[in-house]
């Protein structure tokens, strides 16, 4: 269908008088990514149509694309919606994953996934898809990193570990310690109590970014920072035994220095790390990202399954206990700028290098 060209004399949208980027929206469009969809869309003049940034439809000239915050407003400029992405659909797909996120908040057991799926309206198999695609986890996952948040919450307010475990819907203490105990690391009472009952070991090593302090349980590194000594590290775990052990940590240490002077390699170092739910998630997701690049701290949050929580997400970075290991210097803002670093964006921008090559 012919269509007047004075129809679409839209003016180009720039990042002056509009909340998008052009450039950063048209990378998107190039690399298909779906983490944009839902916060633009693009509209083609030379078709009349506007899709998601993610469509699947071979990519039209850049000439011939306006980007625009929504649907509404796509349409009134005169352009329909792609058939083939259906992209007024986002806002639907959007509410049924929020939706599905208050349900497993409120609820006091692990909810089946048709439970969440019909109650958004979707088959289960793709709802399946569509959770995990928008937050980085399975429902499953999701439920679970929330009960045993709700667990480390009553912990915190001092309740006795067995209360803990059945006020967070634990069936029984085993199944809490099933779930948890190898990734917890010390016992929650001992977690609670400010490591009381757990030996933590520790040496400073020299590195290239100054002197480096490697701790560990006899489970893993539960810390990794940069001038830092043993008199901080008791201050973390004040009930722990705190010892120096260079000599126990020799191979340990020698692995861990190895892996900092060459953060692009990939690390098999046991960890005995802890953090709530949402800052492990963003952990996880910060060891996914492959070394040299970088992720938004909104993306990292949707991933981690709390979109727009960005802030949350850089403090999760920031609480991060072994810098580089998690590599939470692959992380930055909307912007592109790097944001902050605990040890200093020296030491953060000198490891991206290294990780680029560069």
């Amino acid at each position: 269908m012919r269509r007047a060209a004075a129809r679409f004399t839209i003016p180009f949208m720039t990042h002056a008088d509009s909340p998008i980027d052009a450039d950063n929206a048209w990378a998107a469009v190039l690399g298909r990514d779906r983490r944009e969809d839902g916060r633009f869309v693009t509209g083609v003049l030379s078709t009349g149509i506007y899709c998601r940034p993610s469509c699947a439809a071979r990519h039209p000239k850049r000439s011939n694309v306006r980007f625009f915050a929504d649907g509404a407003a796509a349409r009134a400029a005169g352009l329909r919606a792609c058939q083939r992405c259906r992209p007024d659909e986002v806002a639907r797909d959007s509410a049924g994953v929020a939706k599905a996120i208050r349900a497993i908040e409120a609820a006091d057991h692990l909810p089946r996934l048709a439970e969440l799926a019909g109650a958004a309206g979707y088959a289960p198999h793709h709802f399946h898809r569509l959770f995990k695609r928008a937050t980085g986890l399975t429902p499953a996952e999701y439920a679970r990193g929330q009960r045993a948040r709700r667990a480390e919450r009553a912990l915190e307010e001092d309740q006795g570990v067995t209360d803990a475990i059945y006020e967070a819907g634990f069936a029984a203490p085993s199944r809490f310690y099933a779930e948890s105990g190898a990734r917890l690391g010390m016992t929650p009472s001992a977690w609670r109590d400010g490591g009381r009952g757990a030996t933590i070991r520790w040496a400073i090593a020299a590195t290239s970014f100054g002197p480096m302090l490697v701790a560990a349980t006899e489970r893993g590194i539960c810390r990794l920072s940069f001038d830092e000594d043993g008199s901080a590290l008791a201050a973390r775990f004040p009930h722990a035994e705190i010892a120096a052990g260079a000599a126990e940590l020799a191979d340990l240490v020698a692995q861990v220095v190895e892996a900092v002077e060459a953060p692009a390699r990939v690390h098999d170092l046991p960890l005995d790390v802890r953090g709530t739910a949402f800052q492990e998630a963003v952990w996880r997701e910060l060891a996914r990202i492959p070394a040299g690049e970088t992720l938004s701290y909104a993306a990292l949050a949707v991933r981690a399954g709390k979109p727009g929580a960005a802030r949350a997400a850089g403090s999760a970075c920031g609480a991060n206990p072994v810098a580089v290991l998690v590599p939470c210097h692959r992380a930055q803002r909307g912007d592109g700028s790097l944001g902050g670093y605990a040890y200093g964006l020296p030491i953060k921008e000198e490891l991206l290098r290294r990780e680029s090559g560069d």
